[in-house]
């Protein structure tokens, strides 16, 4: 009896998803969709681009080029801020206005007292950017990248256009990962309900987000978010009152991050998946749970079971295999990927919970040499949930 109750849970949720939740596993939501206005109609408001950057001297120089290479019509200037490196990331980024941010002050994470240091830099300037666009020293543009942000983001009127980089999808690792890591961000936060006024759902990815200036100073500014670890998403929930936001995904705008091993995305994982949870452990035994009934029981079932169970367990597999199937076609590997989802959604449990064991040990939220605990936006006064 238990059994046949954990396989029809598990069809009901994958019901749930496949139907009723914003049609995350389609992956309609994309930078390619047509917009109303003409590029020569547009009268092109100025950009600049801040780019946080620790030790990344090896990448830092690509994602710079692909910027200054940018065919956009307005006046576009790039920032990077050198985030105390140990290598030449401030020697290869020369060719742009470098910036050596100040010591790190208690209560923010790196990335956004560098951010924070470019967005001052910003002020001083004789004429003030419409929009800032934050992005990642690891990311590599097409050449007509900001011209289609901007152009969407002034089409539709919004504060905050972010694109999910394509992720690099080279070695075993990040082909079995890498399609399931965007296929649940894209569950956890559906595409469609992210640009929707009255949903709360508000999400954005780090690499590509092009931010109406004004809007964040309304909103509070970077210091509104200074402790959050996963400080997209925190900026999402920050803007959001303040007007409509996008999120899709993108072919123009790729991560050059290479991770060549299991423990490469693990340490990725764990530095930033318990603060998801907003450091709860209720909230932790919940997801445990959570998982184990979606991903890990159809197989089980499927497999081992008998009667009902085995027939619903093998259903509720079927559709986590028919829901899997967008995002491996989006990047371009075997279908029967799908068949390992089960396998892959277990790894990504075990490093859920090394996050919270890493937490517990006072080293969570370790990048780069640096730990920082991390805040739930709810911890800082006056900007909730």
């Amino acid at each position: 009896m238990t059994a046949v109750f954990i396989a029809a849970l598990s069809c009901a949720i994958w019901l749930y998803l496949l139907s009723a939740r914003g049609g995350f596993w389609r992956g309609r939501q994309r930078d390619d969709a047509s917009l109303s206005t003409s590029p020569e109609d547009m009268v092109w408001p100025r950009v600049v681009a801040i780019i946080p950057a620790r030790n990344e001297a090896s990448i830092v120089g690509e994602t710079i080029g692909t910027l200054l290479r940018q065919n956009y019509r307005g006046a576009f200037t790039v920032i990077v801020v050198d985030d105390h490196s140990s290598d030449d990331t401030a020697a290869v980024a020369r060719r742009a206005a470098a910036l050596a941010a100040p010591m790190l002050p208690d209560g923010w994470t790196g990335k956004l007292w560098a951010v924070q240091h470019g967005i001052g830099h910003v002020q001083t300037l004789s004429e003030l950017p419409d929009y800032l666009l934050l992005t990642d020293a690891d990311i590599r543009y097409a050449d007509d990248s900001l011209t289609e942000l901007v152009r969407r983001a002034v089409c539709e009127r919004l504060v905050l256009t972010s694109l999910m980089a394509r992720l690099r999808c080279v070695s075993l690792a990040e082909r079995a990962f890498m399609p399931a890591f965007v296929f649940f961000f894209q569950m956890l936060y559906p595409f469609s309900w992210v640009s929707r006024p009255d949903r709360t759902t508000a999400a954005a990815a780090g690499g590509c987000m092009l931010v109406r200036r004004r809007s964040l100073e309304t909103a509070g500014g970077i210091e509104a978010i200074r402790g959050e670890l996963i400080d997209d998403c925190a900026l999402a929930r920050l803007l959001k009152p303040c007007g409509a936001i996008s999120l899709g995904l993108t072919q123009r705008v790729c991560s050059v991050r290479a991770y060549r091993s299991m423990g490469d995305i693990r340490r990725t994982i764990a530095r930033c998946a318990y603060a998801q949870l907003r450091f709860s452990p209720w909230r932790l035994a919940v997801a445990t749970v959570a998982m184990i009934v979606t991903y890990l029981a159809p197989p089980v079932l499927a497999l081992l079971g008998s009667g009902t169970a085995q027939l619903l367990g093998a259903l509720a597999w079927v559709q986590m295999g028919i829901a899997s199937q967008p995002i491996l076609r989006l990047y371009r590997v075997s279908p029967l990927w799908a068949l390992a989802f089960p396998a892959i959604a277990g790894a990504y449990l075990v490093f859920t919970l090394d996050s919270a064991w890493q937490h517990l040990r006072g080293t969570g939220g370790e990048w780069k040499g640096r730990t920082h605990r991390g805040t739930s936006s709810h911890e800082i006064p006056g900007h909730g949930h």
